[in-house]
């Protein structure tokens, strides 16, 4: 191989190289700044891009998607002199490659020392309850002035969110007691109000139920006494229809008295003063009903003429059977209403005796012998 071939590969390797490297291909969402001479030439697009080689070189490449930033916790001194710590998360992406690189030497310590200063102001006028519920508020101050700050950057702050924010160790036990105290007596408001509907209702059913139960005990009275109503009503009209006579009223008389020591609490019965009398008066109904004879008949007889010899005989007869049927039904209501009083006197005794009682009222004794 000669002298020239080599000087021909050498040159033909010179400007491979050469052409290689002025080729460059830029990513997507990328920028790429090119200095000729140490001094800004232009920024590379994505794509395929020539520069000269050895003149031209690249100074700085930039992401042009959004990126995130996340500070470190920042001592922060409220309005009530209180020291918090805040975390914030920033949102930015640089819209200007060229300003980014040569209007600002480090663009995030720049974006962080400016949160922090912002944040400060921020909090410092507010007190530690409004800083904790006015989060809305104090992202869009710090963005509006972190967003002015930056454009001249080349950078926009799209969003800037509090990350975190703790207050000291002491504060949050006494926000927890705070907090306990608040849920306790929200609980006992809402026991005591359950209470209350729980009496009002029960208050409510007891009045409906002694109303109901009122109505129902009126209205068995209305239809027991309109019972009663009718029924001695229709007593009454039957005794009035039917013309009781003397000797009924006092056989009903004699046959109700036995019920009168019938009662559980009885301890003594009274025995009325009257009963002999109506005694009396039943067995003279049936004997001077038997035994008198009405004017009238006495009058048909004695007009009556004697046509026969037997008249006379056979009335003897009838009136003789008459008297023996009227006085048996005399002597047997006697015995009926005897025998009324005896049992009726047997029960009163009875029950004297389980009461403790060892003779019965004087009233009793005095009934007895009349």
């Amino acid at each position: 191989m000669t002298g020239l071939d080599i000087l021909f590969i050498a040159l033909v390797a010179i400007v491979v190289l050469a052409v290689v490297s002025s080729v460059r291909i830029v990513p997507q969402a990328r920028a790429y700044n090119i200095e000729r001479f140490g001094r800004y030439m232009r920024t590379l697009n994505p794509g395929l891009n020539f520069i000269v080689p050895v003149v031209d070189r690249v100074n700085t490449k930039y992401d042009l998607r959004e990126q995130v930033f996340s500070s470190r916790p920042q001592p922060v001194i409220t309005e009530d002199n209180l020291v918090v710590n805040i975390d914030t998360v920033l949102y930015y992406q640089i819209t200007d490659p060229r300003k980014a690189a040569y209007e600002v030497a480090n663009y995030l310590s720049a974006i962080d020392q400016l949160t922090v200063t912002t944040l400060r102001n921020v909090i410092g006028g507010m007190d530690l309850e409004r800083t904790l519920t006015s989060r809305e508020q104090i992202n869009s101050t710090l963005r509006g002035v972190l967003d002015e700050a930056t454009g001249k950057w080349g950078i926009r702050v799209n969003r800037v969110e509090l990350k975190a924010i703790d207050p000291p160790p002491s504060i949050k036990e006494a926000m927890e007691k705070q907090m306990r105290a608040e849920r306790d007596k929200r609980a006992v408001i809402l026991h005591a109000e359950g209470e209350r509907q729980s009496k009002i209702l029960t208050a409510e059913g007891a009045r409906q139920q002694a109303i109901l139960e009122a109505q129902g005990a009126q209205q068995s009275a209305v239809l027991r006494a309109d019972g009663e109503a009718k029924a001695v009503e229709r007593v009454f009209n039957a005794v009035h229809e039917n013309n009781a006579d003397p000797k009924l009223l006092a056989y009903k008389y004699l046959e109700t008295l036995p019920h009168l020591a019938q009662g559980e609490g009885n301890t003594f019965w009274v025995i009325p003063g009257e009963l002999t009398q109506a005694v009396r008066d039943v067995t003279q109904a049936f004997t001077s009903d038997s035994g008198a004879q009405r004017p009238q008949d006495r009058h048909e007889r004695e007009t009556e003429p004697e046509t026969e010899e037997e008249t006379p005989q056979l009335t003897a007869a009838a009136e003789t059977r008459r008297r023996a049927a009227a006085s048996a039904a005399a002597d047997e209501a006697a015995d009926a209403a005897a025998q009324a009083v005896e049992n009726a006197r047997k029960e009163a005794e009875a029950a004297a005796s389980a009461s403790g009682a060892s003779t019965l009222p004087s009233q009793r004794t005095a009934s007895n012998e009349g």
